[in-house]
């Protein structure tokens, strides 16, 4: 939040004396905040009640209803608003039990415009502070939504059904999936969905941290602990307490740091890296694997008892090849995601899209459509805009068209088997025409000729 931000705060200050209210309002007002008086709890009340403030400043000590009556109410009803206490030496104490109780800082009578300015500009840093959580918040919420899985097919409905049941409970989730189909996307969905939402949603990549390094980070250090340890480090279930760690490709982990994760899921609790004393948290664990784990197991690799532990919800996520049904919904996804402008598909196009097996799942769809969005200008992708390696595929376990009573187009059927070896030598070659030209025993001129007929660039 900048400046703007500042200058459009609105502050409530509220104080039984006129000198008092007067003074912070000159004060607060040439730093150019927005400001109030009110000279009683219950003008405090009716004024935020018709339009709240961002900050209130209250006297402690007031008739009829004080500063920690103010405190409380607004505390309760005004969560986002921030109070600052107002107080003469003699109710230091006072104010100190006011911040235990929610109270932002407190101002000493008799004070300066400096510390009132201090206070307060230190107050705006926290509200803007507030503001842009909750905007993340926001944004995580509406990126990791259960609504931004897409697909209609029989599997992934099921997945749906599966994320809103778990969602509301503790169990932990073991997701099963190949790379690129979204394992980390299932997890923040359950996560996002669930009464952790407001917390940290921590994922660890289990795959790429060796060993001592996978420890430290899950766990913690001690200073001293190890070689560079020159500070005292929390770990990241540390971090995530209360809410959800995101273990992705926990296949990949050292038995020796399964016997800590096991203790972790069964009393939540464990000791950093040279630690003498147990830390208790409170963390939801998911994680997700490309592995067999039963195979895992079978050699001594997995632990049988961690297995039980974070497979007690099973989500199993099908490669993209599996839903094709779903794939023009993902490409329209993502057309709407990454292009600045509407676009279309032709159905030749969609075809050539929907029949490709990739290997790359999800991912890799994103990136074709990404990259062919970016690098054509027409408002309509056809089948030339698509990367050669899509066109220049070819489905060797499917046969040739039968040959009915109604007959076959054959020069559609050989067109199409020449276009594709076209491409595959355009690939072949690094898109040099004289060599892939050689490649397909052809001149460069009928080379050319045949590259002009299909359109390919």
């Amino acid at each position: 939040m900048g400046r703007q931000e500042v200058l459009t705060s609105r502050i409530l200050v509220v104080d039984d004396e006129m000198i008092v209210c007067e003074s912070c309002k000159r004060i607060l007002e040439e730093e150019g905040y927005e400001v109030d008086i009110a000279l009683s709890g219950k003008e405090a009340f009716e004024k935020m009640k018709a339009n709240p403030f961002d900050i209130v400043i209250t006297d402690l000590k007031m008739p009829g209803i004080d500063g920690m009556e103010v405190l409380r109410t607004f505390h309760k009803e005004y969560p986002d608003s921030i109070i600052i206490m107002i107080t003469g030496f003699s109710t230091v104490e006072t104010a100190v039990e006011a911040m235990k109780l929610g109270a932002f800082d407190y101002i000493p009578k008799p004070f300066t415009p400096d510390e009132v300015t201090i206070v307060v500009k230190k107050a705006i840093e926290k509200k803007s502070l507030m503001l842009e959580n909750i905007y993340l918040r926001q944004e995580l919420q509406e990126k990791y939504g259960s609504h931004n899985i897409v697909g209609k097919s029989k599997k992934m409905q099921e997945i749906y059904r599966i994320i809103a049941k778990v969602a509301t409970t503790d169990s932990t989730v073991l997701i099963y999936g190949q790379s690129g189909t979204g394992k980390e996307l299932i997890a923040r969905a359950v996560h996002f969905n669930s009464p952790r939402r407001e917390k940290q949603f921590v994922p660890v990549d289990c795959a790429v941290l060796s060993e001592n390094l996978l420890e430290s980070e899950l766990f913690g250090h001690v200073r001293g602990s190890f070689t560079g340890a020159v500070t005292t480090k929390p770990g990241l279930f540390e971090v995530a307490d209360e809410g959800t760690v995101f273990l992705d490709e926990v296949g990949n982990i050292s038995l020796s740091i399964q016997a800590k994760l096991l203790r972790v899921l069964e009393n939540g609790s464990f000791r950093r890296v040279g630690g003498t004393t147990d830390i208790k948290v409170d963390v939801r664990v998911i994680s997700a694997t490309n592995k067999d784990v039963k195979e895992e197991i079978a050699s001594s690799r997995f632990r049988e008892d961690l297995y039980y532990r974070l497979n007690v919800v099973p989500i199993h996520i099908p490669p993209l090849r599996e839903r094709k049904e779903d794939i023009p919904l993902l490409i329209e996804h993502f057309l709407r995601k990454i292009s600045s402008q509407p676009r279309k598909i032709t159905s030749e196009a969609m075809r050539t899209l929907v029949g490709y097996p990739w290997k790359g799942n999800v991912r890799k769809l994103e990136n074709v459509i990404e990259r062919t969005a970016l690098l054509t200008e027409k408002e309509e992708i056809t089948p030339a805009e698509l990367p050669s390696e899509i066109l220049g595929y070819t489905d060797n376990t499917k046969e040739i068209p039968e040959l009915t009573e109604a007959g076959i187009d054959i020069d559609a059927i050989i067109g199409d088997l020449e276009k594709r070896y076209l491409l595959k030598a355009l690939e072949k070659s690094g898109g040099v025409k004289k060599e892939a030209a050689k490649l397909l025993n052809l001149s460069f001129r009928s080379f050319r000729h045949r590259l002009s007929k299909y359109e390919i660039r």
